[in-house]
């Protein structure tokens, strides 16, 4: 994890990856700019991603423009933490349980975006300091070309074939690695078996990586043969990486399982721009941006009153058809969270 001393924004431009939009001032100089703290996942590879359409979108009706760091869902909490003094961004967007890490810090103000009402309840923190903008579902996915038949069970992954064949995120840095433990632990009926079951995996563990967004391209390629996820990421990955399929692990003899891992959305305390941050969080949650999530982005439409019809969406139907979607306990996680990374750490030896 990143123990660095507070740097500028200008700085952050040079070290964040990958990073638009940035230019040789601090953001905090420029009233007419936004800038976001985003996990990674909605900006496309190649500048096709929902992300890119919406700052666009957004650049062209508001004049405002967007400057974008990415990272780890962890990671972006960090570093918004270390800048609480002089908050260098407006808009943080991360998985759970970082968003409810952030608002616990104390790094969100109460401000709920228009369209914010047609957000279900549990998709939107009860205080109104950050909310859902794009649905997602944690996932795994596979080498297509290499494995046929995509693994169905966490049991089949400790076979030798996948003997550094294997890869997940860090758990308390990335969204999608802590969601590893998430799963496990729910699959097999609490903390300590599912440390006994990650323990016997770490044989065939690659090992660390602080973003699962890098994740895909090795698998693609047939480095990996399995790795960790998020459906609307590697969804979206998989139009320009046919050998990617997602899956869902079940214990053997069970159905497979996942949970929702929405990316959520809030206006940050002593924001530089917050009159910037508030717009921008209006126009992701406006029908036509959220109309345009699961045709542009692969997810799914925070609004409960978007019904998306596209190719894309019909294809998300049927890919969670038969998978039973359970609901974590985010308080429990929340406040336990370090605990549960440190016995991820004693029984892998990470």
């Amino acid at each position: 994890m990143p123990r660095k001393p507070l740097l500028p924004l200008a700085a952050l431009c040079v070290l964040a990856v990958p990073l638009t939009a940035c230019g040789g001032n601090s953001a905090a100089a420029d009233k007419n700019v936004v800038t976001v703290y985003s996990a990674d996942g909605l900006k496309g590879e190649n500048g096709d991603g929902w992300y890119d359409r919406v700052f666009k979108d957004f650049e062209k009706e508001t004049g405002i423009k967007v400057e974008y760091v990415e990272g780890g869902s962890g990671e972006m909490v960090q570093r918004a933490t270390r800048e609480k003094r002089n908050p260098q961004t407006d808009v943080l967007v991360t998985l759970p349980p970082f968003i409810q890490q952030a608002d616990s810090k104390g790094l969100l103000q109460k401000y709920a975006p228009a369209g914010a009402g047609q957000v279900s309840g549990a998709d939107k923190a009860a205080g109104g300091t950050w909310t859902a903008v794009v649905n997602n579902y944690f996932g795994f996915i596979h080498n297509k070309k290499e494995l046929k038949q995509a693994p169905t069970t966490w049991e089949e992954l400790l076979d030798g074939r996948f003997r550094n064949k294997l890869q997940y995120s860090t758990p308390g840095v990335a969204g999608d690695g802590t969601a590893v433990l998430i799963k496990a632990m729910h699959d097999f009926g609490g903390e300590k078996p599912a440390m006994e079951y990650l323990k016997k995996l770490q044989r065939n563990n690659v090992g660390p990586s602080a973003s699962t967004g890098k994740l895909a391209p090795k698998v693609d390629k047939g480095e990996l043969l399995v790795a960790n996820g998020d459906v609307q990421m590697n969804f979206a990955q998989s139009k320009s990486m046919p050998n990617l399929g997602i899956w869902f692990p079940a214990r053997e003899g069970g159905e497979p399982t996942t949970f929702a891992l929405p990316y959520a959305a809030g206006l940050v305390t002593g924001a530089p721009h917050p009159e910037n941050g508030r717009k921008l969080l209006d126009f992701m949650l406006s029908r036509t941006a959220q109309t345009q999530v699961s045709e542009i982005g692969g997810g799914f439409p925070a609004r409960k009153d978007v019904k998306a019809t596209d190719a894309n969406a019909i294809e998300l139907t049927k890919l969670m058809d038969g998978v039973e979607v359970f609901e974590p306990d985010w308080n429990d996680i929340e406040q336990n969270l370090p605990r549960y990374v440190d016995a991820w750490k004693a029984a892998t030896g990470s």
